[in-house]
Parts: C-alpha cells; structure tokens; sequence
C-alpha cells in the first residue's frame, strides 16, 4: 500500500514538472504560510486596536453622564450659590475715623490733655467754702463745671448718686416729698433699666435727674467712642425712656481729665463734682443714723453740693433729722439749677 501512494506522489511531481512550472519548495511553502498568517494578524490587530479605541472614545463621551466604573459612594451636596459680597466702601481720607463722632469731635479731645485726676476737697470744721487744687478750679472754670453754689447765700443743694437700688431710695423720695424739697439724683445704666419706675417718679415729683454714665468706668481710661456711648449714648436711653436729655454730668468716683471734661462741655453738659462727701456707700460698714447726720451737719456751708450716696441706709434714716436742722440754721435746700 505504502509503495503505491509512492508512486503516486512521484508520478504527480513528474507531470508538473513536464508542464514547465517550478516546483514549490517546503520552505516557500513556509514562507508564504508564514506571509499570510502575518497579514492576517496584522488586519486582526488594526481590527482590535479600532475596536479598542473607539471603546475608549465611548467611556470618554460618556463620562459626563455615567462613568465608566460608576461609584459606590453617595456624592456630596453641591454648595449653595452665593451672592458675592459687595466689595467694602473705602474710608474717606479726608475724614479720618478718629475725627467722627455722632456728636463729639474727636479731633478736638484729642488735642487736650488726658491726665487723670481725682477729684479731691479739704474740708474744714468753720463751714466756709472747701479749698481744692488750683488746678481742678482752672478747669472746672473753664469747661463749665461746679463743686459748690452760690458761696454768698445760705443754700445748700442734696445730690444723690444711684449706682444700683438697695432698696432706700422710695424712703428717700418720701421725705424729699414730705419736707418739700427738691433733690438732683445721677444714675447709672443698669439703675435706668432695672429701677425705671423709681426714675419717673424722681421726675415726676420734680427732682433733677442726671448722668452718671452707663457703665460708671473711669472716663479718662475710656477711648473717646466708648465716652461718647458712656455719655451721649446714655441719653439717647434716656430720651427714648422720657423724652428729655441729660443737663448734668457726674463723672464715676470723681475721676476727670482736662478731654472728659471738654467733652461733657461739647454735649452740653455741666459736670457736677461735690464739696461734701463721706465713705457712705459701704453698705456693710454703716455706722448709724447719728454718725450720717453729724458728718453732714458739721461741713454745710454756704453754696454747699452735698453727695449723699442712696444705698446708705443711714442716710436714709437720718435724711429727715438733717433737712429739718438745716432749714432751722437758715439755710434753704435748692433744686440743682445751676
């Protein structure tokens, strides 16, 4: 069997080769295998890599709507669209913020001297007029201020400093009512707000009521927008509170400078300082209604501005004994119109 498929195979080379056509080798066959197996790859590879890039083209378009790997996380909330803010105003050169005020002139306090003093009075047992330094007069002198009244007459004005209720001041207000006379109280800010019947009952009854700041600060310590608020800012409170101002200005623990008392002035205010006091506002260190009335009735005088604080009980038990005494010596007990 195997001889005749070799005769076969030989007899087949013969013919070809007697048609005048060359034989094909093994190895051509190869080549021309190997040839178009390439070709074909080549197309396949083209065909794949078409197919590849076209695939990206798809996940690129498509990634504004749906990702190629969608994501598992929840996405945040887009922020909120905002308005943008308008740009701040430039501040007017030709008006420095030092200078404003709402009624203050800033420019011009800050031109004078801003040296603290305390304000301070020698008393004396011959119930003459007190002496103070000659500096406190030249400025009290100049800026509109007092410390005492008419010198020449037999009057006296009662003032009353209200830094908070202790609950003397109704008692106080009886006897002023019942003896028929007229007293200046200076109250503060939070005396304003929390005692505001006792305030219009001062009023009413025709007692003088005056400033004695907000927040009772040491002025000349203060800034002049914060002495502006402490002054003119309390009677605006005030005003809304009774519609009047302020007249009168008492500075906090007597303490004043040259600018505090040019301030005041430029509101309008006359700055009250004393030519009598005593350490009565220690409530826990009372001493008794004789000790008031003794330390009054030795220091009146003529023209005589007495600060009696209204938290001393012993000033409130002695006020009667000391109004009714003062009239029997002569002297007349006026309202603070000065």
């Amino acid at each position: 069997m195997k001889k005749i498929v070799l005769l076969m195979i030989t007899a087949g080379i013969l013919m070809m080769a007697g048609c005048g056509k060359p034989a094909v080798s093994t190895n051509d066959m190869a080549d021309k295998t190997q040839e178009t197996v390439s070709e074909e790859g080549s197309e396949q590879a083209n065909e794949t890599g078409d197919e590849v890039e076209e695939d990206k083209d798809v996940r690129k378009d498509a990634g504004t709507e749906r990702p190629a790997q969608e994501e598992t996380q929840p996405q945040p909330e887009p922020e909120p669209k905002t308005e943008p803010k308008p740009e701040p105003e430039p501040k007017q050169k030709s008006e420095p913020a030092s200078n404003k005020g709402i009624k203050l002139n800033f420019a011009e306090l800050n031109k004078l001297s801003n040296v603290k003093y305390s304000w301070y009075f020698k008393m004396n047992s011959e119930h003459k007029t007190p002496e103070i330094p000659s500096t406190a007069r030249k400025l009290i002198d100049k800026y509109g201020g007092i410390f005492t009244g008419d010198t020449s007459k037999k009057v006296i004005y009662l003032t009353f400093d209200e830094g908070y209720e202790n609950g003397y001041t109704p008692k106080i207000l009886d006897t002023l009512k019942e003896n028929d006379v007229k007293a200046a109280f200076f109250i503060t800010g939070p005396y304003l707000t929390k005692n505001a019947d006792l305030v219009k009952r001062m009023l009413e009854e025709g007692h003088v009521v005056g400033s004695h700041t907000v927040n009772h600060p040491s002025l000349p310590d203060v800034d002049n927008e914060t002495l502006e608020k402490e002054l003119y800012g309390f009677e605006e409170q005030f005003r809304e509170s009774f519609g009047i101002g302020f007249k009168y200005m008492r500075p906090p623990m007597g303490e004043y400078s040259e600018r505090v008392l040019a301030a005041a002035s430029q509101l309008g205010y006359k700055t009250v300082f004393w030519s009598f006091a005593y350490r009565d506002w220690e409530v826990d260190k009372q001493k008794g209604p004789e000790y008031a009335y003794n330390m009054v009735m030795g220091n009146i005088h003529n023209g005589a501005v007495l600060l009696l604080h209204a938290v001393s009980k012993d000033n409130a038990e002695a006020l009667d004994r000391i109004i009714k005494d003062v009239k029997s010596q002569g002297y007349e007990i006026m309202p603070l119109d000065l």
